[in-house]
């Protein structure tokens, strides 16, 4: 446990010249003592003393996280997050030693990205994750609300869009600070639905989406998914949150295309046609992540997403391997 904390404290502390000798500590560290992690290494039959840099590094398939309990080191769970799922598909759990981590490093992230949480009034829109429940991204969003000390406004609104509308509207007339609405992409289209047909106008919200359609409504690429709240809602700014259940950390996109990177996570893209073969900036392949907050399940997930990592640092998300299942937060491309 000793081990786990140093990495939790480093996880946060980290720079781009740190970054690749504390992960490559973190992969040797998991490599011995997530035994899921282990046996896939065996499996390989890869020597974890050969990898000397993190282009080396196997990343673990995220099915694992459907099938097995991925843990590092040996502890009792203190709760256990689930993926967003269609009906009937086997959702992933993810484990977690200490959700105060989680929270503090997800709070740590945002205010990196947009300022203190303070500053923030916040409301959200996220049906299908309060309705399956156990999801790792309610529970965020709920932190932020509560850490915004702004409880005579904000909160989740599941199905009531004619209240939201409403306290969204005085919010944005009455409040000093800005006015967040995390949504998921269906429930948000149902929301500009009602606007339109009421003729409510948001202007001066900022939304940041935090998935697509979930099989609610027709997939669409996220340019005409933007287009069309921005003609419903008026002047609002829409960004976009990259996350997932088998993940601790975020990454955002304020541009509508390219996402930005806390210092805790990095990509990787892999060969389509060899997952053990890396490409260089700018090619498109699958995504490897690394995240160096999973110091209790695995810092080396290998996701199901296509995209490709540019020059600047920035990524962008170009869609999903073939057979994979809809899931995750966000899984809207460009």
């Amino acid at each position: 446990m000793k081990l786990i904390n140093s990495f939790k404290n480093k996880s946060s502390k980290v720079n781009s010249q740190s970054y690749d000798k504390v992960a490559m500590a973190l992969f040797h560290f998991q490599a011995q003592e997530c035994v899921v992690y282990r046996d896939y290494i065996e499996h390989l039959n890869l020597d974890p003393a050969s990898v000397k840099s993190i282009r080396e590094i196997p990343f673990l398939p995220i099915d694992f996280f459907k099938e097995h309990k991925v843990k590092t080191g040996e502890w009792v769970e203190e709760e256990i997050y689930l993926s967003s799922g269609t009906t009937g598909s086997n959702r992933s759990e993810h484990h977690i030693q200490d959700s105060t981590f989680y929270l503090s490093n997800a709070k740590l992230i945002f205010e990196q990205m947009y300022g203190r949480l303070t500053n923030y009034t916040f409301f959200a829109l996220l049906p299908s994750y309060q309705e399956q429940g156990h999801s790792s991204l309610v529970k965020m969003v709920d932190h932020f609300i509560e850490d915004s000390n702004n409880n005579l406004e904000g909160g989740f609104y599941l199905d009531r869009k004619d209240d939201l509308l409403c306290d969204l509207q005085e919010s944005l007339k009455n409040n000093d600070k800005s006015v967040v609405l995390f949504g998921v992409g269906y429930a948000l289209l149902d929301l500009v639905d009602r606007a339109m047909k009421n003729n409510i106008k948001l202007d001066g919200l900022r939304i940041i989406e935090t998935g697509g359609m979930k099989g609610r409504r027709k997939d669409m690429v996220k340019s005409e998914f933007y287009q069309i709240l921005q003609k419903g809602f008026g002047d609002v700014q829409i960004d976009s949150e990259y996350g997932m259940t088998e993940l601790l950390s975020q990454a955002y996109s304020f541009n509508a295309r390219t996402y930005q990177l806390p210092s805790q996570m990095k990509i990787l893209i892999r060969d389509p046609e060899d997952p053990f073969s890396n490409l260089e900036c700018g090619r498109m392949g699958g995504m490897n992540v690394i995240d160096l907050a999973n110091v209790h399940s695995c810092a080396f997930i290998e996701t199901k997403d296509l995209g490709r990592v540019l020059e600047n640092g920035e990524f962008e998300i170009l869609g999903r391997m073939d057979n994979s299942d809809i899931r995750g937060c966000n899984l809207m491309v460009v």
